[in-house]
């Protein structure tokens, strides 16, 4: 692909186009796993969380062809989202005080989190500027770096939402279970099993998202109701 071309900017804008939809994810993950983190903490969660996704996803786009031949691996990672939505949705999200204030656990647990997710989910992600980018590493660089500024800005922007509407989160939640369930979907390992046809690829979505709220809703009634 001749650099400047018509084709050229026509692939970066279907890349750009890619990361809007799919980035949106990564942001949520981000500002839920940051939200009961001091103020100045869910900065260092934001960039860092920001910056462990690109090299995770870098490395995914240079494994894709071999990411594919993975019997179940979209089957398995719509799973392993479906727990990490669920765990999200009933984390604690009172802020640290005091001695837990200066602590790095509570950091270093939600950068794991948002990196462990955006493994999950960048499968998507990989593909679709893969395919956007026709072959072009130039094309593909630029789609990692156009991804930056989208998570960051996201996932600032998701934050200050949830602290105005606490009940975001069940929201949040809700697209990540989405998420997980379209994995699991297109799962053609799963294909040679079970007919996914309509009513059962529904019925994978409403598990999964149905699954989550009311599994995440019961938890955190039962943990703030009084003993």
């Amino acid at each position: 692909m001749e650099l400047f071309s018509p084709e050229f900017f026509s692939a970066l804008f279907a890349i750009i186009v890619i990361d809007l939809v799919l980035a949106g994810d990564n942001a949520i993950v981000i500002a839920l796993a940051a939200r009961g983190l001091p103020r100045e903490r869910q900065k260092q969660v934001i960039v860092w969380g920001t910056v462990g996704a690109i090299v995770i996803r870098a490395v995914m786009t240079l494994a894709v062809v071999w990411l594919l031949n993975i019997p179940g691996l979209m089957l398995a990672g719509g799973l392993l989202l479906i727990w990490i939505a669920y765990k999200l949705i009933t984390s604690n999200t009172e802020p640290k005080h005091g001695a837990d204030q200066t602590s790095n656990a509570g950091l270093w647990a939600a950068i794991k989190t948002i990196i462990i997710a955006d493994a999950v989910m960048g499968i998507d992600n990989v593909l679709g500027v893969a395919g956007a980018a026709h072959g072009s590493f130039l094309l593909v660089v630029l789609g990692l770096l156009i991804s930056v500024p989208i998570m960051v800005f996201g996932s600032s922007l998701v934050l200050k939402w949830i602290e105005r509407f606490p009940s975001i989160i069940y929201i949040g939640a809700a697209v990540l279970a989405w998420t997980a369930a379209s994995m699991i979907s297109k799962e053609q390992w799963l294909a040679t099993y079970i007919d996914l046809h309509d009513a059962i690829t529904w019925a994978i979505y409403g598990l999964a998202i149905g699954g989550v709220l009311i599994l995440g809703y019961a938890r955190n009634k039962t943990r703030l109701s009084p003993t």
